[in-house]
């Protein structure tokens, strides 16, 4: 829906798509923005002659945010397809998403660890290595409420999952759109502040519990994508990852400490409370004490099957009901046995027996004298009446035309003979 010239689909190319992830028993996932406004945006931030990484943000409004949601949301609904909406960034995309669960709708939300931990307003610093550290897409909005407000709806269940959207970029890479904020590239940092940020902004705020804490970064993505109960699961049989949680531990992020391979952290400064002490990935100690254990090409792939219970239980049984609803609403009818006439066809041939009363009549008005603009005759055969009538002059479009003395003969009210 987003990078009109690159990724961005068509509403008719998304209906198929999700028609066939419907078939398939998949779960359509979407970036949720309208491309084709956007690109008309950066053009005219352009050519206010701003170029910096704030006209990432303004050219890309929530509004075009909530709008390309609400379309794939409808889309979805039409084509009995459950949707993943990843990365929500802003609080009218996420009501979206919101009011389609209360309706009963298979939708699921994902939102942005970057925007519970910062926000928007890192677009206007003076420093455009630290402006163009932020870009990514959809924006962060610069609402100091929108992170405490996507918490909510975390905590009530409208969205089921927390993200980052990991991309990260070095500032000598981010210059590749030094002149031009359409060329920088889109990323940031998240994966290993993650859980610290939504502890700090969840849990120690009060709007998340543990048990929320572990669904929305663990659990909900098991069952969402069918890996419950071999991950997002502690249990016999499930996979040995897991970590050891200190709520009490503090640290302060900074890129003087953090395990990327990259020069910047948009969380830097961010005070962290509660930490993982150690990390466990199948049954092997991977990060201890802030050190980082991992052996490199150790991960194996996960294969998944369709038709998650989780996501297409209600789906596969209301699939069912619609199919009986509609065999009842079928109505039985003697079949049409009369001439059949291509309307078309009868109007271009000139066949009046066939043709429509109304037909489309070719104009044969007299045209405008010159200098005074004029458009094609409309479909009935009269004169535009976006034509211009009159010069500066005081000259008339039909000054050349001969005038009958008697002005009105047949006026609604009747007849008139008389010469006014």
């Amino acid at each position: 829906m987003a990078y009109s010239d690159t990724f961005m689909l068509h509403d008719d190319e998304i209906f198929q798509i999700f028609s066939k992830c419907r078939e398939l028993g998949a779960i359509a996932m979407v970036h949720a923005e309208n491309g084709l406004v956007i690109k008309e945006l950066e053009k005219e931030i352009l050519k206010l002659g701003i170029t910096g990484p704030e006209g990432h943000l303004l050219s890309r409004p929530e509004k075009l945010e909530a709008e390309a949601t609400n379309r794939a949301i409808i889309i979805a609904e039409q084509t009995r397809c459950p949707l993943y909406v990843v990365h929500v960034m802003s609080k009218t995309a996420a009501d979206k998403v919101q009011e389609a669960r209360l309706k009963g709708q298979v939708v699921f939300g994902e939102s942005n660890v970057a925007s519970l931990g910062t926000d928007g307003s890192q677009y206007f610093n003076k420093c455009w290595r630290h402006a163009a550290a932020h870009v990514t897409s959809p924006p962060l909005r610069t609402d100091p409420s929108t992170g405490p407000y996507l918490v909510d709806l975390l905590a009530n269940g409208s969205l089921s999952t927390t993200a980052t959207d990991h991309c990260t970029f070095n500032a000598n890479q981010k210059a590749l759109g030094k002149d031009d904020f359409r060329k920088i590239p889109n990323g940031i940092n998240g994966i290993e502040d993650r859980l610290s940020v939504i502890w700090t902004k969840g849990v120690e705020t009060g709007q998340l519990d543990i048990n929320q804490f572990v669904a929305v970064t663990s659990s909900n993505a098991a069952r969402i994508f069918n890996m419950y109960p071999k991950k997002g699961r502690i249990a016999v049989g499930s996979d040995g990852d897991c970590l050891i949680w200190d709520p009490q531990a503090t640290k302060t992020i900074s890129i003087s400490t953090h395990h990327q391979a990259c020069d910047f952290n948009i969380f830097e400064g961010f005070q962290c409370r509660g930490l993982p002490i150690i990390t466990i990935v199948a049954g092997k100690i991977v990060y201890e004490n802030g050190q980082l254990n991992a052996i490199q090409g150790s991960g194996k792939y996960i294969e998944t099957t369709c038709f998650t219970d989780y996501v297409y239980q209600k789906l596969n049984k209301r699939e069912q009901l619609r199919e009986q609803l509609f065999k009842q609403q079928k109505i039985e009818r003697e079949p049409y046995t009369g001439e059949v006439i291509d309307v078309n066809k009868s109007v271009a041939n000139g066949d009046s027996k066939t043709s429509p009363k109304h037909q489309i009549i070719h104009s044969n008005h007299e045209l405008p004298a010159a200098g005074f603009h004029n458009r094609p005759a409309t479909r009935a055969g009269a004169r535009n009446l976006f034509d211009s009538s009159f010069m500066l002059s005081g000259e008339q479009w039909d000054d050349g035309n001969l005038r009958k003395t008697t002005r009105v003969q047949q006026p609604p009210g009747g007849q008139s003979k008389g010469l006014w």
